[in-house]
């Protein structure tokens, strides 16, 4: 299992001035954090795109560009980008960009996202949600299969191309595309049966509820004719890490104004921390405490869903950099060896 973090690049608000901290404070923090992450030895580290006040990254490749100069072998990937909104040739010459400078550490992560503030923003009609994603999806994996190359589409959303060829080509002989999902059954179906590596959300709830859903993929997956060898399926769920018990008491701030802030725009009754300590329980969607129980948690999702990656996404609220820097360290020195070992 290959095993790594995300983050959205939160931006916390200072409850006194009622001030957001400064991007570039924000983006000097997560180099940081990335560059440990590769040290440590974890697997995989992913970037969210969002365009609002809250989140400090609008362009995931752009931040993963500058986090491949300070890196030398961990995974460099989208988580997610909001595919509808963005343009498939653009997308496939940055990610090839990434690609070069990371010598071959790239990947896409594709989703529709679930805020919507990139469609008006670039002149999109929330009417065409599902028609969008569909459309670009299918332009880019086209792109992506032919390296660049001699593209021609006609597409009923996208621009026409005709002997397109695109440069740079990526450093890998294809750039990797994964398909994320929060949990509908028609998303999960079009990812099997184009033969797409999964990602699932599971940031809520009982994650033994998704094994259906999973399975769902596997099934179909292989009534499509795809490689089980290469059948590949990833957990996102919210992470943080301490040496001691008391770390669930020392999240819980930056966790909860995040999800009360979000909460308000949504109509959400305020976040509790009994809903907050219920899941981080052994049941629960929250992979929140020290090293041992969070290894137990992965292993036992692993007997549930037979998942090829685990990402942690661990920047909820903004949390102190020393907090995240330990929360880091501790999964790269004591999970991750810890769950190798236990999946060798």
């Amino acid at each position: 299992m290959e095993l790594g973090i995300s983050m959205f690049g939160d931006l916390r608000l200072h409850p006194q001035t009622q001030q957001r901290k400064a991007p570039h404070q924000r983006f000097t923090e997560m180099l940081e954090q990335v560059q440990l992450a590769d040290e440590v030895g974890l697997d995989v580290f992913e970037m969210g795109e969002h365009h609002r006040a809250d989140y400090s990254v609008t362009n995931p490749q752009l931040f993963l560009s500058a986090a491949a100069a300070v890196t030398k072998n961990i995974k460099l990937g989208s988580a997610v980008t909001v595919l509808s909104s963005s343009d498939p040739v653009r997308l496939f010459e940055d990610f090839s960009m990434l690609d070069q400078i990371s010598k071959g550490r790239a990947h896409i992560m594709a989703g529709r996202g679930s805020f919507i503030e990139s469609f008006p923003l670039f002149g999109f009609s929330l009417d065409d949600y599902d028609a969008l994603f569909e459309d670009k999806l299918m332009l880019l994996l086209d792109i992506v299969a032919k390296n660049g190359t001699n593209i021609n589409w006609n597409g009923r959303l996208t621009q026409s191309l005709q002997n397109v060829n695109l440069h740079p080509k990526p450093f890998q002989d294809q750039l990797p595309v994964w398909i994320a999902v929060g949990g509908t059954p028609a998303s999960v179906l079009r990812a099997a049966r184009l033969g797409l590596p999964i990602m699932f959300a599971i940031i809520g709830g009982m994650p033994v509820n998704f094994k259906p859903l999973i399975d769902y993929y596997k099934e179909n997956y292989l009534a499509a004719g795809h490689d089980v060898a290469k059948m590949q399926v990833g957990i996102n769920s919210h992470t943080f890490l301490g040496a001691t018990g008391s770390i669930k008491d020392d999240y819980f701030p930056f966790y909860a104004a995040q999800m009360d802030h979000i909460g308000k725009e949504r109509g959400w009754a305020p976040f509790s921390k009994e809903v907050f300590l219920n899941t981080t329980q052994p049941e629960g969607a929250y992979f929140i405490g020290e090293p041992n129980a969070v290894i137990d948690k992965i292993l036992q999702q692993h007997e549930w869903f037979g998942h090829t990656r685990f990402v942690g996404q661990m920047d909820v609220g903004d949390p102190d950099h020393n907090m995240l820097m330990k929360s880091i360290e501790l999964f790269g020195t004591k999970v991750a060896p810890e769950v190798r070992k236990a999946l060798k």
